[in-house]
């Protein structure tokens, strides 16, 4: 199995352990608290270490896992540090743990909440990026994610401020669950793709090229010199 398919199998198993997670998370915390109007991070606050911050960890070494895979099928390195930023504002949110719910800010859940910022926005950018790179059906689809994900993190910060966090863990959990399919598509093309395969439009953008990358039985061969 090639190292890029190798990277994909890794991240997507990392993707799904992490969300395994995730759900237990939810599922071990104290049953006043409510989904839909309290955030993740009010979950994993309230079982500081737990599952919900492992899912997070884990969710962010799933990413790490596919730099190198993204860099060799021709990932830009504008696309690579986002996604290290996006991976970087997970570990930062699962450190650094946010207030408890109806308690003033201090200055450990402002950073809680940035490096959240960061990392919702970081890689529906990364997406569209490396949607070009990706092509045919996994390029479509993770366009429309990133456009999913774009239109619901507007409507958690619209909750957040003038609507008086409505629904708000709600529409955090939706955005969630878009930037991990979209990271999902991400690792999927990967496993089912060679790097050769990834990489023909760079092959098709550079014609030259072609005749290097096909087989040397395939290619004319020129009678020797004063054969």
């Amino acid at each position: 199995m090639s190292g890029t398919r190798s990277s994909g199998l890794l991240a997507l198993g990392g993707i799904a352990l992490a969300a395994v997670l995730a759900v237990v998370g939810h599922l071990e915390v104290n049953d006043n608290l409510n989904p839909w109007s309290l955030t993740v991070s009010d979950f994993a606050v309230s079982d500081r270490g737990g599952v919900i911050d492992a899912a997070m960890a884990v969710l962010a070494a799933a990413t790490i896992i596919l730099l190198p895979a993204l860099r060799r099928a021709g990932a830009g390195p504008l696309a690579g540090a986002l996604l290290v930023a996006w991976s970087a504002g997970l570990m930062a949110a699962a450190v650094v743990p946010t207030n408890e719910p109806g308690l003033p800010m201090d200055a450990a859940a402002y950073v809680h909440r940035y490096a959240s910022v960061v990392a919702f926005l970081a890689l529906p950018v990364a997406g569209w990026l490396l949607a070009r790179r990706l092509g045919g059906r996994a390029a479509g689809w993770v366009r429309g994610l990133v456009l999913t994900s774009l239109v619901l993190a507007a409507a958690m910060v619209w909750s957040a401020y003038p609507g008086d966090r409505v629904l708000i863990g709600l529409a955090e959990r939706l955005l969630i669950l878009a930037e991990v399919a979209l990271l999902a598509v991400v690792a999927g093309t990967l496993l089912r793709h060679q790097i050769g395969e990834v990489a023909v439009p760079r092959l098709r953008e550079h014609p030259h090229l072609a005749e290097l990358a096909a087989p040397a039985q395939d290619r004319e061969l020129t009678p020797a010199r004063g054969a």
